[in-house]
């Protein structure tokens, strides 16, 4: 695979320096601020042996275990490439239940490289059956999410199939297991809150955080492990956001400091290692849970994603609206839409305007 190339206006430095760098070709806007890995005409996803067509999965659900979420929903959507016509969702979404320990999993993945849909793909098949066989599982759910995840992306890297040299996806969680939530997040989708603020209205909690390059503790280990971060100049003078870079080469170019799969990148300092946030919920303030790609972040804050969940009648009508608000705002920035997958969950006896 020919990894998608940069030109430099100074030379490496090894020590992580962030030098300024010129981005050339009449693709530098429409890729600005996607994950750049692999051929430049797969770059978001060609037609691969793994895939399937899921541009577009609604799910109405009301929860069958007895936990903190009533009802929830969720949708992905296939964004907009014009220089793919071949594209795929690479995104995908996991919402399942565990009767026997009253649990549910809400999980979104978002793909990234040339085979990024079938990384995100074999999560989505077998994740919430490893975890939900892990000997951990009734009594500790980050062991056995952690052991569940690290055994499938094992399994990827493994398969012949996927190439996954440049190729990867992130995944964020939430378990809610009767009144206790436990966030589990690689790369840069999202879990977020919706509480009482007091004074009549809801405020968004940042429940995961993202995992950028240039946040501290993430920088600092990827130049521990000799790679590089720094953003791309383009053509027009606006940076791009702060990529891994390799020591020696101009790749691969990943805008997240941890993914699965990206066998490249993990050279550079990247990790698959989950970070954990945990919590219980509160009848009398927690009101809704929201997962989401970065196909929704990317435009849509955290307080006026909240505001659109809390002014809609359903999880599901909520869903449909920030889908189209993330795409209506892509449009306006540049010249592609990402993938959009959202999940939006009412807590306890919560039930929107």
């Amino acid at each position: 695979m020919k990894p998608h190339s940069i030109t430099h206006a100074s030379s490496l430095n090894p020590n992580g320096a962030e030098p300024s760098v010129k981005k050339p070709g009449p693709l530098a806007k429409i890729r600005r601020r996607l994950t750049v890995t692999g051929a430049s005409q797969n770059i978001d996803g060609g037609v691969s042996q793994l895939s399937i067509n899921n541009e577009r999965n609604t799910n109405i659900l009301h929860s069958q275990v007895h936990c903190a979420v009533n009802e929830y929903s969720g949708i992905s959507h296939k964004g907009h490439a014009p220089y793919n016509p071949k594209k795929k969702n690479q995104d995908a979404l996991i919402m399942t239940d565990d009767a026997s320990t009253n649990t549910l999993v809400l999980c979104v993945l978002d793909g990234h490289g040339e085979h990024g849909d079938s990384v995100a793909i074999a999560f989505q098949n077998h994740l919430a059956r490893e975890m939900m066989n892990h000997h951990a599982w009734k009594l500790d759910v980050k062991t056995a999410a952690a052991e569940a995840i690290a055994k499938i992306e094992k399994n990827v890297i493994r398969d012949y199939r996927i190439d996954t040299e440049f190729s990867g996806t992130t995944l964020s969680m939430a378990i809610i297991r009767g009144n206790r939530i436990t966030g589990v997040n690689i790369g840069d989708s999202r879990v977020i809150i919706g509480k009482d603020d007091g004074n009549g209205g809801i405020t968004a909690e940042e429940f995961t955080h993202d995992h950028k390059p240039d946040t501290e503790g993430e920088k600092e280990r990827i130049i521990a492990a000799g790679g590089r971060v720094f953003a791309v100049e383009y053509d027009d003078g606006i940076d791009g956001p702060p990529r891994v870079w390799l020591g020696h080469l101009d790749v691969p170019g990943l805008a997240m400091s941890r993914s699965l799969g990206d066998c490249v990148a993990h050279t550079a300092g990247v990790t698959s290692v989950p970070e954990f946030t945990e919590r219980d919920l509160d009848p009398a303030t927690d009101k809704c849970i929201v997962v989401a790609t970065d196909g929704l972040w990317e435009f849509v804050t955290n307080q006026e994603t909240i505001d659109m969940v809390a002014g809609v009648a359903t999880p599901a009508i909520s869903v449909d609206d920030l889908v189209k608000e993330a795409r209506t705002r892509w449009l306006a920035e540049e010249q592609v839409i990402d993938d959009t997958t959202v999940i939006t969950a009412s807590l306890f006896s919560y039930m929107n305007a």
